[in-house]
């Protein structure tokens, strides 16, 4: 099947969507299917505000057209509700296609914390958004039902896998050096961004060391306020895999994602996670077998440090990505106008 699947989170970029977008492409090309990514990485862009990191393409429509109208797709997915997202989406209205799409993260909440645009703003263009596609992919049923209150329809499951030939748990490696400091060591990954909530992890009153794996716009503020803690930077590939394996515990304080994936790559690790019980992480976490789930995130942390690894990592082994794949496959419909 040849599938256009347009989307602003894109390589370069570095973050969870970016992550699923890839291995779902790359297990749908193993799968036999022909996959064109309409993306910004090598288009001319603007920075995001306040997200610089984030292309945003400068011509989005004509690249859209362009790319569709060439490769004529026989399934389109709109990935993201940015330039190129609602490019697409346009586009595939005023031609009669059929497209689908997904929803990642939480765009109204991630705005009004950014700027004074009401939620309720955000959500009624979200319905706008993706009211008109053949079905909405989300990561859980408590997402969907979530979602569905707030007046979304057409919504489907979608789950996210873990590479976990990536992230492993390093057996007969010392990597204790990856990290320093006392032991136990806690550890956050990820953005490092007002919606993540990192300042929750950092003002813990925790035993051992803490330490930031990450990058982003937030960074040099909490730094400054935080010289005591690890701060690694951003990483990737095998270099990430080993410094999460590294880790006592990973601790995830956001309130707001949609699921975090990197609950599922720390458990492919063998390490446990402690998480507010919130949407996002009670999607990947059983608490008291691969995680712990508390408003007390301390408490949660220290309870987190008497889990079972092996437990940990056959929790992430549910998720495989073939299997998801195969899920996003079955929601596809065909583009061919009326």
């Amino acid at each position: 099947m040849k599938i256009a699947l347009i989307t602003d989170a894109w390589s370069p970029q570095i973050n969870g969507v970016v992550r699923a977008l890839e291995q779902t492409v790359l297990h749908l090309r193993r799968k036999g299917h022909d996959v064109l990514v309409i993306h910004a990485a090598d288009v001319p862009s603007m920075p995001c505000p306040t997200y610089p990191e984030i292309p945003l393409a400068l011509e989005p429509f004509r690249q859209v057209r362009e790319a569709l109208t060439g490769f004529v797709p026989e399934a389109i997915h709109i990935a993201t509700e940015g330039p190129l997202g609602l490019a697409a989406r346009i586009w595939c209205v005023g031609q009669g296609l059929a497209f689908t799409t997904s929803f990642h993260t939480r765009f109204p909440e991630y705005v009004a914390a950014r700027f004074p645009v009401p939620v309720d703003w955000g959500y009624a263009f979200l319905r706008w958004f993706h009211g008109a596609a053949a079905a909405t992919m989300v990561s859980s049923q408590a997402l969907a039902t979530e979602l569905s209150q707030r007046g979304m329809k057409n919504l489907v499951l979608w789950s996210r896998g873990v590479d976990a030939e990536l992230f492993h748990p390093w057996e007969n490696h010392d990597l204790r050096s990856l990290l320093p400091g006392p032991r136990p060591a806690f550890v956050y990954f990820g953005r490092v961004a007002v919606e993540k909530n990192v300042e929750a992890f950092l003002q813990l009153n925790l035993p051992g060391s803490k330490h930031v794996i990450g990058d982003g716009p937030l960074a040099p503020k909490l730094r400054a306020n935080y010289p005591e803690v690890h701060w690694h930077g951003m990483m990737q590939g095998e270099t990430l895999s080993r410094h999460l394996a590294a880790a006592d515990v990973m601790i995830f304080p956001s309130r707001t994602d949609t699921l975090g994936l990197v609950v599922r790559e720390a458990n492919a690790c063998g390490v446990p996670v402690a998480a507010y019980p919130v949407l996002g992480p009670a999607a990947s976490i059983q608490s008291g077998y691969n995680g712990i789930l508390s408003e007390d995130l301390a408490a949660a942390a220290m309870a987190a440090l008497a889990l079972r690894r092996e437990d940990c990592r056959a929790a992430a082994l549910a998720h495989d990505w073939s299997h998801c794949t195969d899920g996003f496959l079955s929601h596809l419909t065909p583009a061919k106008a009326n």
